[in-house]
């Protein structure tokens, strides 16, 4: 199994997928090196030996730099609303998952008191997006009391 963290950060589901996938390779990507550095840090104390960090701008073309159809799962979390160019990151995910393979986008709710105030997007913008570019929705839930979670299907 080849898992995917976009917009590591915290790097806090990286890490929840490389326990998880122990025999598998989760990747965490970020452009922000100080964050991948953080988190090299956090592996060498944790003893994961199955995470690769890459730092990488998501929304250029191949900018995963990961190789198309390889992957099984992508987790974006908190991560749409921070892009300016949101196609170009699910066209990228859509690029790189295996057939069949399945997107997870965890974001916040607008209407919450803990949100960023700029940039959100409503579950139904995102389920736009990922439609166009060429998703199917599996399921939509709640991820707590201020995220909603979409899972997507590459089709």
């Amino acid at each position: 199994m080849i898992a995917v963290e976009f917009g590591s950060g915290s790097a806090d589901f990286t890490l929840a997928l490389a326990k998880k996938a122990y025999q598998g390779r989760v990747y965490a990507l970020d452009i922000e090196e100080q964050k991948l550095s953080a988190l090299k840090s956090k592996l060498n104390l944790q003893k994961l030996n199955n995470i690769a960090t890459v730092c990488c701008d998501l929304e250029t073309p191949g900018g995963s730099t990961l190789k198309s159809n390889s992957c099984n799962i992508v987790v974006i979390p908190n991560f749409l609303f921070q892009t300016e160019n949101k196609h170009a990151i699910l066209k990228e995910v859509y690029r790189i998952l295996l057939p069949d393979s399945q997107c997870l986008v965890i974001d916040w709710l607008k209407q919450n008191p803990l949100h960023p105030k700029e940039h959100l997007l409503d579950p139904d913008e995102v389920k736009n997006l990922a439609q166009a570019t060429g998703f199917s929705l599996k399921e939509e839930f709640a991820a707590g009391d201020y995220h909603y979670g979409l899972l997507f299907i590459k089709k």
